[in-house]
């Protein structure tokens, strides 16, 4: 069994403009590539190291290729690179100079006045501020990032509520949410097999979710829920409890999930016992809950639109 990883909340990726100078070096020395084979000549050039290269949206693409593809785009409408052939890209004689007199790149303020003249509202804005003389921080973003970045915050303020919320509810209601979270993550199949079980003489398991095709018991996760307020994490000793509960039971898989934190001791011991034991704690529990829209409701969709090169083929 396995959970999806906690999001990142720090880029590792460089901010567009600085993957001006990898792009265009590639381009210099290669000749005509592939968008894919530019992207991946870029990265190295561009030193970006696993972690970088394996960044990604919330929408599920790459970082790096997004941001480089906002450096095609711009550097494109800045005459500086051609397109040949589809999804095929070249520097030219005008790249090349650019290049030659900026060796070091630019940076983000320096960037925006560059391509400001190939965004016409935004030239416009910045005829009529001095907002350039200090960048906001969402400002290194593209727009794309800059709405997933809205998105983020409204998903902190939503993930903060629905702690508050859980923590405040009955022990029964959030036995039953937590088990409702799993079968909404496609655990127990599509004939939802979960149940809670919590209560007097429930022998420290809260719930059970039945993996097994046939139905017949044969594979079963099982689950203990802790509605604990921010401070009181989870030891050692309570998860010592739910493995010998587990033992009990002859399971070797288990869920542990708290509105609350696990001590490093606790998520020690977990890593040694031979039982598989997933940790869930509050933070990645609401995180699940807004992904899964379990206690969450979706408000409002936006569509995200770019030009289709194909079309114009």
């Amino acid at each position: 069994m396995s959970i999806a990883g906690d999001q990142k909340t720090e880029f590792t990726v460089p901010v567009w403009p600085a993957l001006i100078i990898p792009i265009l070096q590639v381009l210099s020395e290669s000749g005509t590539l592939h968008r894919k084979d530019l992207f991946d000549r870029a990265a190295t050039t561009a030193g970006l190291d696993e972690t970088a290269r394996t960044e990604t949206l919330n929408s599920g693409g790459l970082r790096y290729e997004h941001r480089m593809g906002w450096v095609l785009a711009n550097t494109a409408r800045a005459g500086w690179i051609d397109r040949p052939a589809r999804g095929q890209y070249a520097i030219n004689a005008v790249g090349r100079s650019w290049m030659a007199e900026n060796p070091d790149g630019l940076t983000y303020g320096q960037a925006r006045e560059v391509f400001a003249p190939f965004w016409p509202s935004q030239a416009q804005k910045d005829q009529s501020s001095e907002e350039d003389l200090t960048v906001p921080s969402l400002e290194v973003l593209d727009p794309v990032e800059q709405i997933e970045d809205g998105i983020n915050r409204i998903h902190q303020e939503v993930g903060e509520e629905l702690l508050h919320r859980l923590r405040e509810s009955h022990p029964d209601f959030f036995e039953q949410a937590v088990v409702n979270l799993l079968l909404k993550m496609g655990y127990g199949g599509v004939e939802q097999r979960g149940k809670r079980i919590g209560g007097t003489g429930d022998e420290g398991i809260d719930g059970i979710i039945d993996q097994d095709a046939l139905g017949l018991g044969l594979d079963q996760v099982y689950i203990q829920a802790k509605r604990y307020k921010l401070g009181s994490n989870i030891g050692r000793e309570t998860i010592q409890a739910f493995v010998g509960a587990l033992h009990g039971f002859g399971a070797t898989r288990g869920v542990f999930i708290t509105t609350s934190a696990f001590t490093p001791a606790a998520i020690s011991y977990t890593a040694g016992v031979p039982s598989r034991i997933i940790l869930i704690d509050g933070q990645r529990l609401v995180e699940l809950m807004i992904k899964y829209l379990v206690g969450v409701q979706s408000r409002q969709t936006y569509a995200v639109v770019e030009v289709d090169d194909d079309f114009f083929d």
